[in-house]
């Protein structure tokens, strides 16, 4: 089993493409591009931790429908545009506002928001988040693990390492890493 994590996937928001800079002609084809990107990613057996902004602008059944066809056991952490029909939908293992975890050595406290502190941030622990969409700049020990940075799919640890390997710690203003397509 492989533990993923992603954020601020906004299915059915034709606001996030323009807001966002989204690359897709129409809401139905970045619904359509994220899903296949997760199935591609994710194998059934697989657990995602979703940090929040799940679904805008869809109705209940849409949704629950949507979160059924995505792979993997799916966790969400919620964010501020998680109404209370996300929060209620059937597919998710849990639903909490944050949650720490330990994964392969490595402690993690996930939120929908960037923390300016967090607990175990000097012992090493990580801080994975979303709701930035890629347009904030990171603390040391901090990742935004939203679509908008990672070309639109979930990401292991594995992959937040190694951007996070990427960057020179002298010089913090690097923008975040994006891997190939």
């Amino acid at each position: 089993m492989t533990v993923y994590f992603t954020s601020d996937t906004h299915f059915g928001h034709g606001g996030a493409r323009g807001r966002f800079r989204r690359p897709f002609e129409s809401t139905a084809a970045m619904d359509e591009a994220m899903e296949a990107n997760w199935n591609a990613t994710v194998a059934p057996g697989d657990e995602v931790w979703h940090l929040g902004d799940f679904a805008l602008h869809m109705k209940p059944d849409a949704m629950a429908a949507l979160l059924g066809r995505l792979n993997g056991t799916k966790h969400l952490v919620a964010g501020n545009n998680d109404g209370p029909a996300t929060l209620a939908l059937p597919g998710w293992a849990s639903v909490q506002h944050y949650a720490e975890l330990s994964l392969d050595g490595t402690d993690l406290v996930l939120c929908h928001y960037a923390f300016r502190t967090w607990n175990g941030m000097h012992r090493k622990a990580l801080n994975l988040h979303g709701h930035s969409h890629g347009q904030l700049k990171p603390q040391p020990r901090q990742v935004d693990v939203g679509v908008d940075v990672w070309n639109f799919r979930p990401v292991t640890l594995a992959d937040l390492t190694a951007q996070r390997m990427r960057r020179k710690p002298a010089d913090p203003a690097v923008a975040p890493f994006k891997p190939a397509p």
